[in-house]
């Protein structure tokens, strides 16, 4: 494992840490069978690729936040806060990933934990998120930051958690 410098923290997209962005989502792209076509044009003009990611953004029809976990020049994965639900409520307000290197490390509890400290900023204080079934690493990080199952799955076929009140 390598040793990070530095506490891995959510911050705005940055070219900061472009290579091992780039870098990383190849490696969890490629070890998911995913298309990775999308990095040829990341890796040509990275600073376009980081302006269309920073600020608040609609995407899925609601207002959203991006925000990547980084600890110095490592990229670790990425974490979106929605403001608001979606109409069908389909993703919840938060989704993260970790970067396939970066894994069953604990970064993702660390992240999601800072990414609920966002969503309360913005006023939500009941943060829905959504999880597949078959995910039980992500089952253990929503748990472990104190989300509360409800019974069933919703319209896409994932368990929905709330955390707070």
């Amino acid at each position: 494992m390598i040793s990070l410098s530095e506490t891995p923290r959510l911050v705005e997209p940055t070219t900061a840490v472009r290579v091992s962005c780039l870098t990383g989502e190849q490696a969890d792209m490629r070890s998911r069978g995913a298309d990775t076509s999308w990095l040829a044009a990341a890796s040509t003009d990275f600073e376009a690729f980081v302006a269309e990611r920073v600020g608040v953004r609609e995407r899925w029809g609601v207002p959203s936040t991006l925000f990547w976990f980084v600890s110095g020049e490592h990229y670790l994965g990425s974490l979106v806060v929605r403001h608001r639900l979606t109409e069908d409520e389909g993703g919840g307000h938060i989704g993260y990933h970790v970067v396939q290197p970066w894994q069953r490390q604990g970064h993702a509890t660390r992240m999601l934990a800072q990414g609920l400290v966002v969503a309360r900023s913005l006023g939500v204080d009941r943060v829905l998120l959504t999880v597949a079934p078959d995910n039980e690493w992500s089952r253990r990080v929503v748990i472990a930051n104190g989300g509360v199952a409800e019974d069933g799955l919703n319209h896409e076929g994932e368990q929905r958690f709330w955390v707070g009140s």
